[in-house]
């Protein structure tokens, strides 16, 4: 059973069906779990990149891996996760992210014009002293969304500004902020991003203020040591919260987590290191190839992003198949010179892109150490992204590395997470084959021995190779045990960038639906609903023609029918 108000939650499923909410159970919803012990048997267990047992059972009490192996007797008060052909890994680790961090609203700035030269350390987005663990949000969409994915903590930084603040390792889970929390001040994040109107608002600015806060804290500390070891004569030292929050950085005690993109920045952020000597991680690196014989030298753990630009391999290689089967066929016409020019500049487009793809395969073959990051990748591209990533060099242990032992270590928390271990926090993914498979579906993902559970994405039958046409308004009714709901869902686009909304009828709300998959006949999305907390609503529709049958799902909760048909054109 979840943590979660699971009453609560059911409250809010049987308005969303549009069935009159059991107002008397909401206020009678502080339900405790059955039981916090667990039993996942039969299934392969993927202990640590290249560890693996066969049929085994992991044991789980009060968040905890108590016992791992073949042959363990399962307690009778255990709740059973019958794992039979499933697969089992230790929980993925985001290595640089906002997961969880509310981003602050943006505020209208009025700078007096003698201060744009010298404005506040807030106003230039200096703000070492601020903390994520301040800014958690529990029902922040982004935790959900990353966490069916399988990831179940993260290193979780600030949005905005050079130095917005330091890092916090949380656990995707948790009732409120502060049960989030496993490792607060784990980095002071920063990146070369500048104010905006004032100093320092360039890239040069950036790297100048820092060179000057950098001088001025280890100005301040070292006089307040002296100060502190014998203040006989001296003058009290001046207090600045903004210089004292830097302290850790100076003294080497806090690493510095710099979010460097492309070759340029982590260059520049190379020579700041080297001039003033912190300790650094580069983070969300898109860019960083050409950049590795840099790299290496310092000894930099590195988080790669997985933000990928598209890249259509499969199409090109059916394209370049066709083009010398037509060859063969008759021959070809002389290419005009810009015919030759756009070729030549696709061909240097595809190689740049393809960098992106193979870029992880080369940090792993320099040995540096590295992670990912997910800062901006989107969560409903992460898994097509990491797939390719695999099918460009790297391989699915090394993928696997990169989301738990890599990040867990880098981070030091290798004794809490990373691997499946008695002992360790019960993070746990239990996906229905291998998880780097492109069919995987991530059925169970237990977050500090909290048990979620996700339907698993069934193929539909498909009509033919050709899309069916599923833009209209379209009237559904859904139909359960204890009522009929209804709604209205408007779809628009074609089928390869489909978006719309969806209705829900307890009170006419409308929702933007997202991840659109179509497969043959078969329109498959989501949509989120805040009822409190935020759930996570699957619809899938079988079309036939102007109508068509499917399910509304949500994980916790079964699937239930629902029917519809589309509405003429006017």
């Amino acid at each position: 059973m979840q943590k979660c108000d699971s009453l609560v939650r059911s409250v809010c499923m049987l308005f969303l069906i549009g069935v009159m909410p059991l107002i008397g159970l909401a206020q009678d919803s502080d339900l405790k779990p059955v039981t916090n012990k667990y039993a996942i048997k039969n299934a392969t267990i993927v202990q640590a990149p290249g560890k693996t047992i066969q049929n085994g059972t992991i044991l789980i009490e009060n968040g905890i891996i108590k016992a791992v192996g073949s042959s363990l007797a399962i307690p009778a008060d255990a709740w059973v996760v019958d794992a039979d052909s499933m697969f089992v890994y230790a929980g993925f680790i985001s290595g640089l992210s906002n997961i969880g961090v509310e981003k602050p609203k943006e505020e209208e700035q009025k700078d007096d014009r003698k201060l744009t030269g010298n404005p506040t350390y807030k106003r230039a987005g200096i703000t070492p002293g601020s903390s994520a663990r301040e800014m958690l949000k529990p029902n922040d969409k982004s935790v959900e969304d990353f966490r069916k994915l399988g990831f179940t903590a993260s290193h979780s930084v600030p949005h905005n500004g050079m130095l917005p603040g330091t890092g916090t390792i949380i656990l995707l889970g948790g009732e409120d902020g502060e049960s989030m929390v496993v490792k607060d001040q784990t980095s002071m994040f920063s990146q070369l991003s500048g104010a905006g109107g004032v100093y320092p608002n360039t890239v040069i600015g950036v790297m100048a203020k820092y060179r000057d806060l950098y001088r001025k804290t280890s100005q301040a500390r070292d006089y307040e040591n002296k100060y502190n070891s014998n203040p006989n004569g001296m003058e009290r030292p001046a207090t600045d919260a903004t210089l004292q929050a830097l302290y850790p950085v100076v003294s080497k005690q806090m690493t510095v987590a710099f979010k460097a993109e492309g070759v340029k920045d982590i260059m520049r952020v190379i020579a700041l290191q080297k001039d003033l000597g912190f300790k650094m991680m580069l983070g969300e690196v898109k860019q960083g190839w050409d950049a590795i014989p840099t790299i290496k030298p310092t000894g930099a753990p590195v988080f790669l992003s997985l933000d990928l630009p598209e890249w259509k391999q499969e199409e090109e290689k059916n394209k370049e198949d066709k083009e010398e089967e037509g060859d063969e066929k008759s021959e070809e016409k002389e290419p005009t010179e810009s015919e030759l020019e756009e070729k030549a500049l696709k061909e240097r487009q595809n190689v740049m892109i393809k960098n992106y793809y193979t870029q992880p395969g080369k940090f792993r073959s320099n040995g540096i150490k590295f992670g990912f990051s997910t800062m901006e990748v989107k969560s409903k591209d992460f898994k097509t992204n990491l797939l390719k990533v695999i099918e460009n060099g790297l391989t699915q242990d090394q993928a696997l590395a990169a989301l738990t032992t890599e990040p867990a270590s880098i981070l030091g928390v290798s004794s809490q997470m990373g691997t499946i271990e008695a002992g360790k926090m019960a993070n746990l993914i239990v996906s229905d084959t291998a998880y780097f498979t492109k069919d995987a579906n991530v059925r169970f993902v237990f977050v500090d021995g909290v048990k979620y559970e996700y339907e698993a994405k069934k193929k539909k039958k498909s009509n033919g190779d050709e899309a069916v046409d599923a833009s209209g308004v379209w009237n559904y009714t859904t139909e359960t045990p204890q009522g009929n709901g209804s709604g209205v869902i408007t779809i628009k686009g074609t089928p390869d960038d489909y978006s719309g909304t969806i209705t829900v009828s307890f009170n006419g709300s409308t929702n933007e639906i997202e991840n659109v998959v179509i497969d043959g006949n078969n329109v498959s999305f989501s949509f989120k609903l805040n009822m409190g907390e935020e759930i996570t609503v699957d619809i899938s529709m079988d079309i036939d023609g102007d109508t068509f049958e499917g399910t509304l799902s949500v994980a916790a909760f079964g699937s239930f029918p629902m029917e519809g048909s589309r509405e003429p054109n006017k």
